[in-house]
This record gives structure tokens, sequence and C-alpha cells, in this order.
């Protein structure tokens, strides 16, 4: 057995890496989001670079949670790469102690850190990035990239059909930010389109307010308030436009449930559920990937190679990940076998090639 003492060193030695990246990286994603935010929301009237850097500050837990394997990958290459340059791999395999043995507090430390992203910082993700929604919708910030598809529903009330969309919602889909209502006749024809600021759900009705009321040839109606009766829910409505990102891990099963019970597709919440499941068997086989290419004694001025290999590794890993993670939208495989096929390839191959190296 590893002695208790080399394993908590090495076990505080990554513990301490890992922290100093993610602190780096998630200063550089507050940048970039930030950026990317003042870019898009500058032109409303309600912006302000503090309000920007609110909003990007509450979207980087989300984005965190979606980039952490790689930054448990570089962490642990670095960790393993300052080992090796300071002989201390060397002087503990002299000691007769194995990979095997000395990779094992970093894949425990790996365990814990996804165990702490499944319950903590997936459940501050959801509520932040909730908040951050809520914010857009009630500054009217309309802060949708151009990339993303717009919520759209269609409903059907005795007065006709009404398609409806907006560029962000909060409070589960319950309030909506640019909101467009298309009004349908009985010959499935368009009667007129009503554009609003902002739109909420109420009893039987949506009320939606600052509207433009657009019919036909006729002139531009502006309207300081209006309603559209409505048959939809607000579960129902918040099963639709809820993204699986602000639902909070502890929560998923119970939407899964709820949008099976309306009649809708699960796909997302159940493949965000697995993915979870799955994350710290993911972020163990991370450490056995940086394994792979740091174990070897380089001397000074050989690193570039070894980190550039597991960071390779790490990409085809990720696209192979978000190719399959389409086809489980898709419908195409089940989600959980969308979860958990890149998480054992990544084990299998890490433990195979280490075998190899280490046990001939």
């Amino acid at each position: 057995m590893l002695p208790s003492t080399l394993s908590r060193y090495f076990f505080r030695r990554y513990v301490a890496t890992f922290i100093t990246y993610c602190l780096a990286i998630l200063f550089v994603i507050l940048l970039v989001d930030f950026n990317e935010s003042a870019r898009r929301l500058s032109g409303a009237a309600d912006y302000t670079v503090s309000l920007g850097l609110l909003i990007s500050a509450l979207r980087v837990p989300t984005v965190l949670q979606a980039v952490i394997p790689f930054v448990v990958l570089i962490a642990s290459i670095a960790t393993l790469l300052q080992l090796n340059r300071k002989y201390e791999l060397v002087v503990t395999r002299a000691a007769g102690v194995s990979a095997w043995q000395f990779l094992a507090p970093i894949i425990v430390a790996n365990l814990l850190i996804g165990a702490l992203s499944i319950t903590a910082l997936n459940t501050f993700a959801a509520k932040s990035l909730q908040f951050a929604e809520t914010i857009i919708v009630e500054r009217n910030l309309g802060a949708r990239s151009p990339t993303d598809n717009a919520p759209w529903l269609r409903q059907r009330t005795d007065e006709g059909d009404t398609v409806l969309g907006a560029r962000a919602t909060s409070d589960g889909g319950t309030k909506l930010s640019d909101a467009s209502f298309f009004l349908f006749d009985e010959d499935q024809r368009i009667k007129e389109r009503l554009e609003a600021e902002h739109a909420e759900l109420g009893d039987g009705v949506w009320v939606l307010t600052k509207v433009r009321r657009i019919r036909g040839s006729e002139p531009v109606e502006l309207l300081e308030t209006t309603t559209v009766p409505t048959s939809l829910k607000a579960e129902f409505v918040g099963e639709s436009l809820t993204s699986p990102d602000t639902v909070p891990f502890f929560e998923l099963s119970g939407k899964i449930a709820t949008a099976k019970s309306f009649g809708l597709p699960a796909t997302s919440y159940e493949m965000q559920f697995h993915r979870l499941v799955a994350l710290p068997a993911l972020l163990a086989a991370m450490t056995l990937i940086a394994a792979m290419v740091s174990l070897k004694f380089v001397r000074f001025g050989q690193s570039l190679t070894v980190i550039l290999g597991g960071i390779l590794a790490g990409f085809v890993l990720y696209v192979v990940s978000e190719l399959i993670q389409a086809f489980a939208n898709a419908g195409t495989i089940p989600p959980v076998v969308a979860a958990w096929l890149p998480v054992l390839v990544a084990s299998a191959l890490g433990t195979t090639v280490l075998l190899h190296k280490e046990d001939g």
C-alpha cells in the first residue's frame, strides 16, 4: 500500500494545482463571456458595464461545469510533470511504488471533485443561470446569441391557434422577453402579429406589455398592454421552454417524469442527468489520459510535446462526446449510452496504455 503520508502529499499537490488552474480558467471565462455579452447587450437602453459583469459572473459556474473535465486533464498533466521534473516520481518508483498506487490519490481527488460538481457546483450554476435569465428578461436585454434557437410554442384556443416565441425566458418559461405572438384564423392564415417587450403567463391569458400590433396592411398600432387567451399551464410551458442547464441535478428526475406526463420529449433532461451522473467517472478517466503522456521521465524543454499530446487526446474525447450527445438528442441512441460511452472508451484506453507501459 502507498504510505499514507506520501498519499496525502500527492493529494494536496494535485488539489493545489487544480485550484490554481481553475481560478485562472474562471478569470479567462469571465473576460471572454463579458466581452461577448457586451457586444450583444450594449445596444440595450438599460445596459451598464456593472450589469454586464454581473450577468457574466452568474454564467461562469455553468461554463465551468462544462469545461471542468479539461481543467482536470490539464491539472493532472501539470501535477505529474512537476513531480517528474523534481525527480519525486523517480524516487517513488525506486521505492517500489507502482504507477497505480501513486495515481490513486489523484483519482480519488477527481472523484471528489466530480461529486462536488454534481451536488454543489451544479446547484449553484443552475440557480445563478436562472438569476441571470431573470435579469435579462426584466431588463429586456434579449441576450440570446445568434446561434441559439428561440423557443417556440403552439397553443390552441376557441379563438384559434397561436404560435408564440421569445428571445429569452425566465421563471420556468412563464416570463418572456422580446416575445412574438402570431394569431391565426380558422383558415390557418395569420390575422395579426403581436410583438411585446414583456409577456407573462397569467390565469388563462398571456399578459403583454409595450406591444406593437401588426394587422396586414394596416398601420402599426402601439399598445401599452393587451392579453392573448391561452390554454397552456405553467407546468407545460416550463417543461417546453426551460433549459436543462437551469435545472439542479436533484430536480432533473422530477422534470423528466413531468415532461413524459405531458407527452413531451425528455431527451435533453435525460441527457443532462446521465451526463452529470457519469461526471466523476469521466474525471477519473481524464487522470488516466493524463498519465498516458506524463509518466515517462523527460528532461527540461521536452514537456511541450507531452502537454500537446494530452490536450489533443482530451480534444478528441470532447469531439466524440459531443457527436454522441448529438445522436442522443436526435433520439438515435439512448442518453445513458451517450453519457457513459466516452467514459468507458477513455477508461479502457488509459488503462490499456498504462498496463502496457507499467506492467509490460
